[in-house]
């Protein structure tokens, strides 16, 4: 059993000297920063990006290892579409934390610069498209009826809406 894993473990004040607040950022391109220098060690990005969650109290961005947990400024989205896969009637996404899920069709919407979002982690959350995987979601794009984008996954339509 870790830390995190006790009801209390959030409400706990920083080890003294220290605080819950924090330099670290993640900016709109999926990069993470500390004291305004760029994190470089591969290791450590892949670590920040699976430590993410919500403080369950306020719902600020947090980053926890079940050891400890600290604030996060999140510059657009916690997380970030860096593959798409389609297996037949089957659409999965690869996010930047490792983790492969199926990709929830019904909440893609697009934003500023024609950039597609979609919800992930049961919804908790919601994800950016890198454009590489933006560009494989492409041969499921078609235009509605009514000149609307929409993506169709085995026969089924989704509207994609605005953000």
């Amino acid at each position: 059993m870790k830390p995190g894993d006790h009801p209390e473990f959030f409400r706990l004040p920083a080890p003294e000297g220290r605080s819950r607040e924090s330099t670290l950022r993640l900016d709109r391109e999926g990069r993470f920063w500390h004291d305004g220098a760029r994190v470089e060690h591969p290791g450590m990005q892949r670590a920040f990006a699976s430590w993410i969650d919500l403080h369950p109290d306020d719902g600020r961005f947090i980053l926890t290892n079940g050891w400890d947990w600290t604030y996060l400024t999140v510059e657009d989205v916690p997380f970030f579409v860096k593959a798409v896969g389609i297996d037949g009637a089957s659409v999965s996404v690869t996010l930047s934390d490792g983790s492969v899920e199926p990709m929830d069709a019904r909440s893609l919407r697009v934003g500023e610069r024609d950039a597609v979002y979609l919800r992930v982690k049961g919804g908790r959350f919601e994800a950016r498209f890198m454009p590489e995987a933006q560009t494989a979601l492409a041969p499921l794009l078609i235009e509605g009826a009514g000149g609307e984008l929409e993506l169709e996954v085995a026969g089924v339509r989704h509207r994609v809406g605005g953000r």
